[in-house]
């Protein structure tokens, strides 16, 4: 297992999130950016888009294509980030570049970069971390078996497409899977 060190890196408003005990996390959702670097996801994830809370959408933690942990949002904290399972779950982003930047264009929905090994070594790391400390975390999941929502492609009106694909094809969910004793759902 590799060594974790969890970088603290609060969003502007994490104190805005709605605060929650350990005990309600059951779940960890994965995700990937779809952006291409740190720098852009954190640009995003600062970006207010409920202007009744004062807050935006992001992931509890950031894994670098180098492996470096980044913590934006405290797991006793809700982010948000899946819809209909923030309360739940934390969700771990890692960079990769995804569809970006023609998400919903019919023509380009196969990810294709691949996750670097320091990625996966830091993703088992860091969920060993989080089962050690939520104590009800037993289910993990990728963002794209949760939201299956389709939406108009870009490119073509008369298509649809996924609104969400990551973690994706690229994602290796036995070498993830082996290492963390948690349950994939949706089964």
């Amino acid at each position: 297992m590799a060594d974790l060190a969890i970088h603290d890196w609060p969003l502007p408003y994490v104190d805005a999130l709605t605060a929650r005990p350990r005990e309600a996390v059951t779940l960890v959702v994965i995700h990937c950016t779809e952006l291409p670097d740190l720098a852009m996801a954190r640009e995003y994830g600062e970006r207010i888009l409920y202007a009744e809370s004062g807050t935006g959408n992001a992931g509890h933690f950031y894994i670098d294509r180098d492996g470096r942990v980044h913590e934006f949002v405290p797991v006793t904290r809700v982010a948000n980030h899946t819809r209909g399972y923030n309360p739940q779950s934390v969700g771990i982003e890692l960079v990769n570049t995804g569809r970006y930047p023609d998400w919903f264009d019919s023509r380009r929905q196969q990810m294709s970069e691949p996750y670097t090994a320091e990625q996966i070594a830091s993703l088992r790391a860091l969920l060993g971390h989080l089962k050690s400390e939520l104590p009800n975390l037993t289910e993990i999941a990728g963002h794209e078996d949760l939201d299956t929502a389709e939406v108009e492609a870009s490119d073509d009106a008369s298509k649809r497409v996924f609104r969400k694909r990551d973690p994706g094809v690229m994602f290796s969910w036995p070498d993830v899977l082996a290492a963390t004793g948690l349950r994939r759902v949706p089964e």
